[in-house]
């Protein structure tokens, strides 16, 4: 309440938005009052003829946009800090988003005329519809039932090479004659289950990366439960990370392996690179990091959550010296989180469909994927509020102890390819680029289209959106100028880092007949139990 106290709007500006609210409103209102039809609004939830067709529907949704342009307009002229102006402007933008006429039986006139036209038929699909998603806990984004892992999602073929508590290991079937000598190792983040790299054959970066004579091994974590609560950061370091890097040079005979990290993944494997050189080991032949946050100092709208007192209540609640003990951070909580980042997108619009028009959501697997939430252990999770979100500690040399050894990132020297996703929310492209400030030895920045998914799963046979390549080894300090002096190509980033990656993975060899090692045999096929666990 301290931060609020000193809020306000300069008393100019208030009336200057009060007269130009009451200009616009008695303009609306004449024109209502001719009874012509209204024009179709640019606006998506007002796009329907039945808006426009409807007197009262199109002089509801024309208001609502009106008084949602006045109320953010007044957000954005509050006089305060800037992280607390900023929680205004989302708090604003969810109260706006939630109270659409759209979002109403009674205020919306096209899912009354479908409601008509189906005689109350999409009224009992869509009661139906929310019962049904009251006993899942979550509004539904897909049909659900259509997708199952391993049978028509995470379906590249291969096997479960070693397990313990907290990942599995899964080694992909080579589809080369020959592969290359550096085995290649993803990591992909513990936030969700890794299968967004291998969603269907056609959009795997998995299969691309097999099918491009890499030998590919993967972390599939476990999805915690309440005897997982304890675990911490340094856990998921030492005994997943490093062991997945153990596993791999073992199975391949190599002491130099490639290595990719998505996401929380990646600031995983970097943490893990970094106290394997304090100990005096290089094992990556190169690194990449896709949407990857190394300097946290500015990461768009997640920064709004993220504060002492935040973080002091999830350590109170759920951390490792919790006064209950330590707890877990439900997935459904996350995910719900994230859901409303972009609200219209991915929770009003299946309100309306599901419930006002009775429409269930068409089988999608990215959103099915998404949907499939996981759980984190609250100590592991308060160490990464703290130490990279609050403290941005993580690019400093020397900050941080993990696993007993003192982090200094820019010791990593393997070669980093990094990539960011230009419309990305949740990694902003900017903080992306402010990890080339980071390590010290050969870097390549890659700038994707799209966002935080849809930008890194792009496979070049699609042909779709373009990315961004800047001038040799010139890494500026900031980012816009990068982007400034960089040159937009058509088609998928992918056989870019295809070919950097090819250049670091050593000679061609046989590729091998059979799954891990003597010492590391078959325990099943990919996927694997642990993706199988729902949080």
């Amino acid at each position: 309440m301290k931060s609020l106290a000193g809020l306000q709007i300069p008393v100019d500006a208030l009336q200057q938005l009060q007269q130009g609210y009451l200009q616009q409103a008695t303009e609306l209102w004449n024109r209502s009052l001719t009874l012509a039809e209204a024009k179709p609004l640019p606006d998506r939830r007002f796009a329907d003829a039945a808006w426009a067709s409807n007197p009262a529907g199109a002089f509801t949704a024309q208001l609502y946009l009106l008084n949602a342009r006045t109320l953010m307009e007044l957000a954005e002229k509050v006089e305060g800090d800037e992280k607390t102006k900023a929680r205004i402007r989302f708090s604003v933008q969810q109260w706006v988003d939630a109270s659409a006429p759209s979002n109403y039986l009674a205020l919306n006139p096209e899912a009354q005329a479908l409601a008509l036209k189906t005689k109350g038929e999409s009224i009992a699909k869509g009661v139906q519809q929310l019962f049904a998603d009251i006993q899942r806990g979550h509004v539904s984004q897909t049909d659900e039932s259509a997708f199952e892992v391993g049978r028509n999602v995470a379906t590249t073929e291969g096997s479960v090479v070693y397990e313990n508590e907290l990942f599995q290991l899964i080694e992909y079937k080579p589809l080369t004659a020959q592969v290359h000598a550096w085995p290649f190792l993803l990591v992909p983040p513990c936030i969700n289950k890794y299968y967004i790299l291998d969603l269907q054959p056609e959009n795997s970066l998995i299969r691309y990366a097999v099918s491009q004579g890499h030998r590919v091994f993967v972390v599939s974590w476990r999805n915690p439960d309440d005897s997982c609560k304890a675990w911490t950061w340094d856990d998921y370091i030492e005994k997943a990370a490093i062991q997945a890097i153990r596993v791999v040079q073992e199975i391949g005979g190599s002491e130099q392996i490639n290595t990719l990290g998505f996401c929380v993944g990646g600031t995983i494997l970097a943490t893990a690179l970094a106290v394997l050189a304090a100990r005096g080991e290089q094992p990556a032949a190169s690194l990449t990091l896709l949407t990857t946050l190394i300097d946290f100092e500015s990461n768009g709208i997640l920064d709004i959550f993220i504060d002492e007192l935040s973080v002091e209540m999830r350590e109170n609640t759920l951390g490792a010296h919790a006064p209950q003990g330590p707890g877990l951070l439900a997935g459904k909580e996350l995910a719900t989180t994230f859901s409303f980042l972009r609200p219209n997108d991915l929770v009003w619009n299946y309100v309306v469909g599901n419930y006002l028009k009775g429409e269930a959501p068409p089988p999608f697997d990215l959103l099915y994927w998404n949907g499939d939430s996981t759980n984190l252990p609250g100590p592991f999770y308060c160490w990464y509020l703290r130490h990279t979100y609050l403290q941005n500690e993580l690019k400093l040399p020397g900050k941080l102890t993990v696993c007993g050894e003192p982090l200094d990132l820019g010791k990593i020297e393997a070669p980093v390819y990094i990539y960011g996703s230009r419309e990305d929310h949740i990694v902003p492209w900017d903080a992306a680029y402010r990890s080339t400030q980071v390590f010290k030895g050969k870097k390549r920045f890659m700038l994707g289209a799209s966002g935080h998914i849809a930008g890194v799963i792009n496979p070049p046979a699609k042909g779709k959106r373009s990315h961004w390549v800047g001038k040799p080894n010139s890494f500026p300090k900031k980012a816009q100028d990068w982007l400034d002096a960089a040159t937009e190509h058509p088609g998928s980033w992918w056989t870019d880092w295809s070919t950097w990656l090819a250049s670091h993975a050593g000679p061609m060899k046989a590729a091998p007949k059979t799954a891990g090692s003597r010492k590391y045999k078959a325990i099943e096929p990919a996927p694997g139990r642990y993706v199988k666990e729902k949080a």
